[in-house]
């Protein structure tokens, strides 16, 4: 399962490195129309590749077909049976407490009414939430949860925030790529820690490992070329950009200043200053430092190795310590949980869009990944005890095959 989940995330940033890339020369060297031709005819034709290789799954595996109502009213009622709440998970793939579900009596159908087929969306919601609150990996996907709270990815809001400090698109895709090749590398530290430390310690590194790297894009707030500038509110005139549709600036300033030009696409920042270096137009205007930019590219790039290990490390958990029966309904408020997050990170940009908020957004951002880890250090804390730092443990296939049934420490 390991080395399977670590392959398809290597095939997914594999292609992180080449779509960039491509779709980043053809509109630098092309033009935004002939980009914009061939992404949506590439995602037309891996459409209809994902449909056709869909449909041979489903035709290769005919159980797919077979769905009892039997079975589905047994997920339904497992989700109301509540675990038994002294029972410590030990390290291993045998968190899974087991359910005893052969008690169920079967009920009486009634007669469903008007009221109750409106309430029953709602029920399931809330059964659902019930249910992922009482999973022993409950903190560890809510730390994953976490970790979408971010502007620190290579998204439109940091390729627009890269723009401004006078990136090109060529530049943003070469760095995309960087990005895809350490995400790689994530996967292939997944693996040989997996074997060395073990699942719950993997997880506990990458994120040290994520969050150190993350630093660097904390200094860059801080250093010349960033436009951070406390004195520009980042809500100021909030209403007149959503309701009255004014353009937005390129940068603020806080006096009534003649527009800048921007002939490379580089603003006149030094500092954070935005006031012109020469007031006399003949003269080229002195170019930003790109330290700033640099130092916080340079974090966000090396932190998709801890990233996608983290990642691999949490979807395994969930893969395992996940009665069978609630993995798809586990898995659905996992990725709600995801999306929220997710949702709340751009409404915090709507909320603050100048290129002087944007350091704040990356302090807010650094945080937020910073509680994901406490909640997944909590959960690798409450899932081995005293033995979380004690990292020699062997091959987990050798445990396995050597220890007796009743022996967990596999992870």
């Amino acid at each position: 399962l390991t080395d399977m989940n670590a392959t398809i995330r290597r095939i997914d940033q594999l292609t992180n490195i080449l779509a960039p890339m491509a779709v980043g020369q053809i509109m630098t060297y092309g033009s935004p129309m002939i980009g914009c031709g061939f992404i949506s005819g590439w995602n037309l034709m891996s459409m209809c590749v994902e449909y056709l290789l869909l449909w041979k799954v489903y035709q290769k595996t005919p159980t797919l077909a077979l769905k009892s109502a039997k079975v589905e009213e047994s997920e339904l009622k497992q989700l109301n049976v509540k675990k038994e709440s002294d029972m410590k998970p030990a390290e291993g793939v045998q968190l899974i407490v087991e359910r005893d579900v052969s008690g169920f009596e079967p009920q009486q159908e009634k007669e469903v009414g008007c009221t109750a087929r409106i309430a029953e969306p709602f029920l399931t919601f809330r059964d659902g939430w019930v249910a992922y609150y009482n999973q022993p990996v409950f903190l560890a996907g809510m730390g994953l949860a976490f970790l979408y709270m971010t502007v620190l990815g290579f998204d439109c809001i940091t390729t627009g925030y890269a723009y401004t400090q006078g990136l090109s698109g060529s530049v943003l895709s070469l760095l995309m790529g960087a990005s895809a090749v350490t995400g790689i590398m994530g996967t292939v530290a997944f693996t040989w820690l997996r074997r060395k430390c073990g699942l719950v310690r993997t997880g506990l590194i990458s994120g040290v490992a994520q969050f150190a790297c993350l630093i660097l894009c904390v200094i860059s707030v801080f250093m010349p070329g960033s436009p951070l500038d406390l004195t520009v509110s980042p809500f100021a005139d909030i209403s007149a950009r959503l309701f009255e549709s004014e353009p937005l600036p390129t940068i603020a300033s806080p006096e009534d200043k003649p527009e800048m030009v921007f002939a490379t696409g580089m603003p006149n920042l030094l500092n954070g200053s935005t006031t012109p270096a020469y007031s006399d137009p003949e003269m080229s205007p002195e170019p930003v430092p790109l330290l700033s930019v640099s130092l916080l590219f340079a974090g966000v790039i090396a932190a998709r190795v801890g990233l996608w290990s983290f990642d691999l490390t949490v979807t395994q958990l969930l893969q395992e310590n996940v009665v069978e029966s609630e993995r798809g309904i586990i898995n659905g408020v996992q990725n709600s949980m995801n999306y929220l997050l997710d949702l709340l990170h751009f409404i915090m940009v709507i909320l603050a869009p100048n290129p002087e908020a944007f350091g704040l957004l990356v302090l807010i951002s650094v945080s937020f990944v910073a509680m994901g880890h406490i909640m997944y250090f909590r959960f690798a804390q409450k899932s081995l005890g005293k033995q979380l730092f004690v990292c020699c443990t062997p091959d987990p296939k050798t445990v396995a095959d050597s220890s007796p049934p009743g022996n967990t420490s596999t992870v």
